[in-house]
């Protein structure tokens, strides 16, 4: 084992999985290399605790440990080479998206400039209640749906569904959905966005997109709504943004709001 490995190497212990939890030993470990890995203990280069040591530090069978090297060479944490040992190939130093809510339409342009986006589905529907409710629309109204996937530096950290509206959707191709930025071909189409309702919380990862963001499935993602609308108020496009959270973060500036202590609120937001 290499000095790059060994610091991490003493923060395995058996006290770190529980046999009485429903998930399986193999996957436990799984999750705790993988988060030492993605935390820098174990950086890019460095060769991994061999079966037999991990055995010995987790306190599980060889094919328990086995299964869990597996996995991580599976989602593209490690390469395991006969001889030499599984080396680790996530590198903790990628760029991480850094969004403000203070300047909310310039951070999405920025990320649809320096990122790269795969589209994944694109297929005209009609608007089921729920979208139709939140979008304004009338139910059944003709929407287009896209699932597009972002990378960076060759690895992924979002996983987006959008609905636009079907009239303004006709007003550009596929091909420009492939190439160009969501808020670029709604400028573009003349329903230019200017303000969005956005909410934010946590959610465990469904098997598709978990496959899609290389994470295993129920683990943790940052998801946030965003419905953008037109100057005149009417929806152009509604979103679900679901980001791996160690590659996005998000910053907010409060300021207090009057002398008289009236409460605190983001700043330069219209």
């Amino acid at each position: 084992m290499n000095k790059q490995a060994a610091g991490g190497a003493a923060r395995l212990s058996p006290e770190l999985i529980d046999e009485s939890l429903p998930t399986p030993l193999y996957h436990q470990i799984f999750l705790v290399l993988r988060d030492r890995i993605r935390e820098g203990a174990f950086p890019a280069g460095a060769i991994l605790p061999g079966e037999q040591e991990l055995t010995r530090l987790f306190d599980v069978s060889r094919i328990t440990v086995k299964r869990a090297m597996n996995e991580l060479a599976a989602h593209g944490f490690v390469t395991r080479h006969r001889g030499r040992g599984t080396v680790v190939t996530h590198n903790t130093g990628v760029p991480v998206v850094e969004g403000r809510f203070d300047t909310l339409f310039d951070a999405l342009h920025r990320m649809g400039l320096v990122t790269e986006v795969k589209l994944l589905e694109a297929e005209d529907r009609a608007a089921d209640e729920e979208l139709a409710a939140e979008m304004a629309l009338e139910p059944g109204a003709p929407v287009q749906r896209a699932v597009r996937l972002r990378s960076l530096e060759g690895d992924t950290f979002s996983y987006l569904v959008t609905h636009v509206p079907g009239a303004i959707a006709a007003r550009y191709t596929l091909d420009d959905l492939k190439t160009q930025p969501m808020l670029e071909l709604l400028r573009r189409a003349g329903a230019e966005a200017v303000e969005a309702d956005q909410t934010m919380t946590a959610v465990a990862a469904d098997p598709q997109i978990a496959v899609a963001l290389k994470v295993s499935p129920g683990a943790p993602l940052l998801m946030i709504k965003r419905i953008m609308r037109a100057a005149d108020g009417t929806a152009v496009q509604h979103i679900l943004a679901y980001y791996r959270p160690e590659r996005f973060r998000y910053h907010m500036r409060m300021v207090k709001k009057d002398e008289a202590g009236a409460g605190w609120g983001a700043a330069d937001l219209a």
